[in-house]
């Protein structure tokens, strides 16, 4: 599904600020797997998600995606592939559209632009259906302004806005680190029902070492912008809390 072949980024190069991010790093994540990244700050691993998102393109190497070449591509072209939620709640959604608006955007953004997308009676209840896995009340509220909800609401609504486009690959970028352990635990929750449930390709980057052994079928540990440590499926159900800790 991803393959990563020898892809090398320095920022700031030739400077005297210059920082070698990913060092020849190649990597291949197989359709379906469930990959999780740790690592500690300045390890790369962040830097290694926005190089498959497309957020920079690397210096050197390949990045493969579903048997396409996205190596020069920008992020916007790489988003039939992929759907992202980030660190920060306030980056998946606008804050002064209503819930069901922001459900309509997300709807079109791979499809091609209409204004009728979304304003149909069948699409309501379904995102209300949708909405309502949270277990947040929220389906009863979709008129509401996205703004006024909570940190953890507006994580839980973007994880559910990123997967709607049919998109095979989600990327999750540390998406419980500003949250409160109850809203952490939903998001996480949900993301795996997701994952399941439309058989996603999905990465995870985490400073959290019990979501990093509780979730995924295969975890990798970062170190100066390489990866220092490769765990498959059967060792990772071996793995406990402390093993990960024992890394660091």
């Amino acid at each position: 599904m991803i393959t990563l072949s020898n892809i090398s980024k320095t920022f700031n190069k030739n400077q005297a600020t210059a920082v070698l991010a990913l060092s020849n790093v190649s990597l291949t994540i197989n359709n379906k797997d469930y990959l999780v990244i740790v690592g500690s700050n300045g390890s790369g691993k962040s830097t290694l998600l926005n190089a498959i998102a497309g957020s920079f393109l690397v210096d050197e190497g390949s990045i493969v995606i579903d048997g396409n070449d996205v190596t020069k591509l920008q992020d916007y072209e790489r988003a039939k592939w992929l759907s992202r939620v980030f660190q920060n709640p306030l980056q998946g959604t606008a804050p002064e559209l209503s819930i069901i608006d922001n459900f309509r955007l997300a709807a079109l953004r791979t499809q091609s632009k209409s204004i009728t997308i979304g304003t149909s009676t069948n699409f309501i209840n379904t995102i209300k259906d949708n909405i309502a896995i949270l277990d947040m009340g929220l389906e009863n509220k979709i008129n509401q302004p996205v703004g006024s909800l909570s940190g953890g609401q507006r994580q839980a609504l973007t994880l559910l806005m990123s997967v709607m486009d049919n998109s095979k690959i989600l990327l999750l970028d540390e998406p419980t680190a500003a949250l409160d352990p109850k809203s952490a635990a939903t998001v996480m929750h949900t993301a795996q029902t997701l994952i399941t449930q439309l058989q996603l390709t999905a990465i995870l980057v985490t400073h959290n070492l019990k979501e990093a052994t509780q979730y995924g079928n295969r975890i990798i540990q970062m170190q100066e912008g390489t990866i220092i440590k490769d765990v498959n499926a059967t060792q990772k159900i071996q793995l406990q809390s402390t093993d990960v800790f024992g890394w660091f």
